[in-house]
């Protein structure tokens, strides 16, 4: 056991586990002291940071997973996992606060969007059959897109640039993938005018993103979370609805007002038989208690 501990990241470091109750004034001391040290490290060559400045400098863009994997070549004794990578992320946004963007870190976007989303194109029609694009490009028609819809960029600076017209009356964020196909095939958004809208799964920067974006663009529009009756739906609505406690103070940033579409616990009482229902699995446990102990969903249990 005593080799086990010597060979622990605790023992070997047990000096930086220690925190001292101080007065705001040295606090903010120790705050500059480690701002200075930071940039410091930015201008040396050490091979942990040292392609951090140049993709600053050089207006590049990567993604986390991209610079995980670059660390792990050049920094294996500092950075061995991808939850290191964004924890370290997190910590940087919050001694800067800034955007993760702004240093230079794009967003892996899997989300599709489809449906009445256009964009005017001349004077004689409101709405030309087409939709969201960067300036001095192609538009493109996002109710033609068919069963797999348009892909959500990742380039946050690109989306925020979008100009968007719509004559929907909704906006629904889908969870299952599967669904949003079957919903874009069937053309719903020309029985019901609609956007639609998948991050196909638990929500990524660049689909909340949009999602925000519309949000902004359209606020007389409704924003209808169609997701399952369990844990996990219940978390992916409070993250397009509250934010990601993950994002740390991006947290909030690209919240919307996603009010529940979908069965409830009455429904599926009534309308699916006891033999059809699945069992909860440990990971849903686990999502349901940390559910259950958010303070924010407490608070606003009522308005989801």
């Amino acid at each position: 056991m005593g080799e086990v501990l010597k060979n622990s990241i605790f023992y070997s470091d047990q000096h930086l586990c220690h925190a001292d109750i101080l007065p705001p004034p040295q606090v903010r001391a120790r705050i500059e002291v480690a701002i200075l040290n930071f940039l410091k490290n930015l201008n040396s060559a050490t091979p942990s940071i040292s392609d951090l400045p140049l993709i600053l400098v050089q207006e590049k863009k990567v993604t986390q997973r991209e610079l995980f994997y670059k660390l792990l070549c050049d920094s294996p004794d500092y950075f061995t996992s991808q939850s290191q990578v964004n924890r370290t992320i997190q910590d940087l946004v919050a001694l800067l606060r800034c955007s993760r963007y702004s240093l230079g870190i794009m967003a892996s976007s899997r989300g599709a969007v489809a449906g009445r989303l256009w964009e005017s194109w001349d004077l004689e029609s409101r709405y030309s059959p087409s939709v969201t694009h960067e300036p001095n490009q192609e538009a493109v028609d996002c109710s033609t897109s068919g069963s797999s819809g348009y892909a959500i960029s990742g380039d946050l600076n690109l989306l925020e640039k979008l100009v968007m017209k719509s004559d929907a009356r909704y906006i629904i964020v889908v969870e299952k993938h599967a669904i949003f196909q079957r919903l874009a095939e069937d053309c719903v958004f020309n029985q019901i005018p609609c956007i639609l809208i998948t991050a196909k799964g638990y929500p990524d920067i660049g689909t909340r993103l949009l999602l925000h974006r519309m949000s902004r663009e359209f606020p007389e529009l409704p924003i209808l979370g169609l997701v399952d009756w369990n844990p996990a739906g219940l978390a992916i609505l409070c993250t397009f609805k509250f934010g990601s406690i993950a994002m740390g103070l991006e947290a909030y940033r690209y919240a919307c007002n996603v009010k529940w579409l979908g069965l409830r616990k009455d429904d599926i009482e009534q309308l699916i038989p006891e033999e059809s229902l699945i069992p909860l699995k440990p990971r849903d446990h686990q999502i349901a208690k940390s559910l259950a102990s958010s303070e924010i969903l407490q608070v606003n249990v009522l308005n989801v």
